[in-house]
């Protein structure tokens, strides 16, 4: 039997709303702050588990569909992919590797695409819109540049799926778009897509015994210097708060005078 795969690429991030930037490396400081599940990558591996139901239902398709769920970062990572296989994901594996380190979003995609294509025959991969901590929404579409196939964001429903084709709703700024493509693809959801369920007893039972395997450079046969710190083109020089000064001055006079001062301030602001 043929077995159709689906990728959901996911990520751990901090589980908080106030990120703290250490001043020195530039970098997140994750001491002390609860690290979660991208909150947009929960309805991501949703939305893999469902497809895998709705095509295994299906009679006439006739295949084995398989969910693979993958996250690059450090080895506590390897939490969230359980959560993933408690709620129905088939396989883990997590991209973890010193090399990897400082990588932007065009790293984490090169580094993402050698690992699917190191898994192979993968027909569809599932993003997160964007993340919580970076909130750039860019790894998707420059993954599917690099693998050379088609990419949907805002996908809000999977309207059809084949082993050759996806049709899918997509939210547009004041519709919606309606839009096949040939598979593989990439598409990005977000939370009008689904409802992620609740993991059951077995889940987390298989999850507690999963092993979850450790792809390094090695196992990617990466060119160290195209993945982390040396494979990226932008790099965080520095990160601040911006400050911000409330400098207010009175006008007084008759409302003739005050107009025509404030006319006046206006000009000399470049306003008017």
């Amino acid at each position: 039997m043929i077995k159709i795969k689906i990728a959901v690429c996911i990520k751990q991030v901090p589980g908080t709303t106030e990120i703290k930037i250490d001043p020195e490396t530039n970098t997140l400081v994750r001491q002390g702050i609860e690290n979660i599940v991208n909150p947009f990558d929960t309805y991501a591996v949703e939305e893999a588990v469902s497809l895998k139901e709705r095509l295994e239902a299906d009679e006439s398709f006739g295949e084995e569909v398989e969910v693979a769920v993958i996250s690059m970062g450090p080895p506590q990572a390897e939490e969230i992919l359980k959560e993933a296989i408690a709620v129905g994901a088939d396989k883990a594996i997590l991209l973890s590797d010193r090399a990897f380190a400082g990588a932007d979003t065009w790293a984490t995609a090169a580094t993402l695409s050698m690992a699917l294509e190191k898994l192979g025959d993968v027909k569809l991969i599932i993003f997160g819109k964007q993340t919580l901590d970076g909130d750039t929404g860019q790894v998707g579409p420059e993954l599917a540049h690099k693998m050379n196939i088609p990419f949907i964001g805002y996908v809000s429903a999977v309207e059809e799926i084949s082993n050759k084709n996806i049709k899918v709703k997509r939210l547009a700024e004041e519709n919606y778009e309606i839009i096949e493509v040939r598979m593989p693809a990439a598409i990005s959801v977000g939370k009008d897509i689904n409802n992620p369920r609740v993991p059951s007893l077995r889940g987390k039972m298989k999850a507690k015994k999963e092993e979850i395997p450790v792809w390094t450079v090695k196992e990617l046969e990466a060119d160290p210097e195209e993945v982390g710190l040396a494979g990226s083109y932008t790099q965080v020089v520095k990160i601040f708060t911006p400050r911000i000064v409330h400098d207010v001055k009175m006008i007084e006079g008759t409302p003739e005078e005050m107009v025509e001062e404030l006319f006046g301030n206006l000009k000399e602001l470049n306003v008017v």
